[in-house]
């Protein structure tokens, strides 16, 4: 591929935009409720609502700072949206949030996740009453630099930054959306408000169509009568890591030997620890009590499923018959209360990983910065964030592009060029010829300007 040398840029073209795939996404999210959840805000700011889709609009189309957020101004867009904000304006209407102006915002998104699946159907395909849906925890640290950043600190990863938890909800067959996600100091525990995040997070799952059974997942960080006594109260299955305890090590040196089952893995399992890919392991399990250092009504009697690994180079042992054990092999322990067969119940907890993957789209996009040295404009942000995603999520279902990561759906379907044209009162979008994801743009148009699907579909 080799650029012409006769061409002359000249940027003088006002019927041109970068990004006309803003129009079918944003449609979407006005008619799934976005504008009237968003008039709920009572943030000390004129026109929240025209602010607040601004700022979205400006992270599907891939702003990552608030001075990015000045790509919607650029050509015809003010001819194909009302009420764009200069970046000036945006930042100064995040640093009016308060802490209880986030909240509202936040509670807004969950509603909004709801109107969503009522309008796409497909994006949590699998979780009516015969299917089962998972809600994944897990909280990440975001780096920041320089001393003006408030509540900034060293958390548990050695970074400075400030730490944020979220809450996805997925279906085996629906990639994941944000159910509710918030940002704390940075030196803040993970588990800390864990079992608050789950229960607004199980709330909105019931909101947003969910009427099958709910796994609770979850890393040995949120080991604590916390999360899983929520996920009891609220008749969820709860499946999180099991810390390394001297009562979880004595149940499993207690295992009999004849009763590991061998699992052949289709695809390989990456062992951070060993830095090697494994192909194999073995799996078992034993009833155990949790937390049995709590009262008696918050222990909890469950299973205790097993994976072990074999180690490339055993430890060197004890000479005793539990250190021969834990010297030859890895064990990864679980508690569930699932009653999933022993190897599915191990595939759905390792499945947990997903939520990383909505970290790093997060930190791909609009989290690559957190723009401001005020806390509750960085929080404000972040709730911006979690809208975006699940928008650009809900535009890859309609657009027949179920798996589609949030920077493909940008490529493909929302930095599209076009140029503006008029006939009579209408305007008229003129796109790339042999566009390659043309019909998937046609899909999304059709089903954000269209009715809503019929109750059953």
């Amino acid at each position: 591929m080799k650029p012409s040398h006769t061409i002359r840029p000249v940027f003088d073209d006002p019927n041109l935009v970068s990004a006309a795939g803003l129009v079918p996404v944003l449609r979407l999210a006005e008619s799934a409720g976005l504008h009237e959840l968003l008039e709920g805000l009572s943030v000390d700011s004129p026109n929240p609502v025209a602010k607040a889709t601004s700022v979205v609009g400006g992270m599907l189309a891939g702003a990552d700072s608030i001075d990015d957020l000045d790509l919607l101004r650029h050509g015809g867009m003010a001819r194909l949206f009302g009420g764009v904000r200069a970046p000036s304006t945006l930042g100064t209407f995040l640093r009016t949030f308060t802490h209880g102006h986030v909240q509202q915002l936040d509670a807004a998104g969950g509603r909004l996740l709801a109107g969503l699946t009522a309008r796409v159907p497909g994006l949590l395909a699998g979780a009516d009453a015969d299917g089962i849906a998972l809600v994944d925890l897990d909280d990440t640290i975001g780096q920041v630099h320089g001393y003006a950043k408030q509540a900034a600190a060293f958390g548990y990863s050695g970074v400075r930054g400030l730490n944020l938890q979220l809450a996805t909800i997925s279906t085996p067959i629906a990639a994941p959306v944000i159910a509710r996600a918030r940002l704390r100091k940075g030196n803040t525990a993970s588990a800390t408000g864990a079992g608050r995040l789950l229960a607004q997070t199980l709330s909105t799952a019931r909101a947003a169509g969910v009427a099958g059974q709910i796994l609770c997942r979850a890393d040995s960080a949120y080991y604590g009568w916390a999360l899983v006594g929520t996920a009891i109260r609220h008749n969820a299955w709860f499946s999180v890591t099991a810390r390394m305890t001297p009562a979880v090590v004595t149940a499993i040196a207690g295992i009999d030997q004849g009763a590991w089952t061998t699992i052949d893995y289709t695809d390989a399992v990456f062992d951070e620890v060993e830095d090697r890919w494994v192909s194999d392991a073995e799996v078992a399990e034993t009833e155990f009590t949790a937390f049995t250092g709590r009262r008696k009504a918050e222990q909890v009697r469950c299973r205790l499923v097993v994976r072990r690994v074999k180690r490339i180079q055993p430890l060197a042992s004890d000479g005793t018959a539990q250190g021969e054990l834990f010297a030859a092999y890895r064990h990864h322990a679980f508690i569930t209360n699932s009653p999933l067969p022993l190897v599915e119940a191990d595939q759905r907890h390792r499945d947990h990983a997903i939520v990383e993957q909505v970290i790093a789209e997060l930190k791909g996009g609009p989290l690559a910065h957190l723009p401001s040295g005020k806390y509750a404009a960085n929080a404000a942000w972040v709730a911006h964030a979690v809208i975006a995603f699940n928008l650009a999520r809900a535009a890859a279902i309609a657009g027949d592009q179920p798996r589609t990561r949030w920077a493909t759906v940008r490529t493909r379907i929302i930095n599209v060029p076009a140029r503006i044209a008029t006939t009579g009162r209408r305007l008229i979008l003129h796109l790339p010829t042999h566009w390659p994801w043309a019909d998937n743009w046609e899909l999304l148009w059709a089903t954000a300007t269209g009715p809503p699907a019929a109750i059953g579909n």
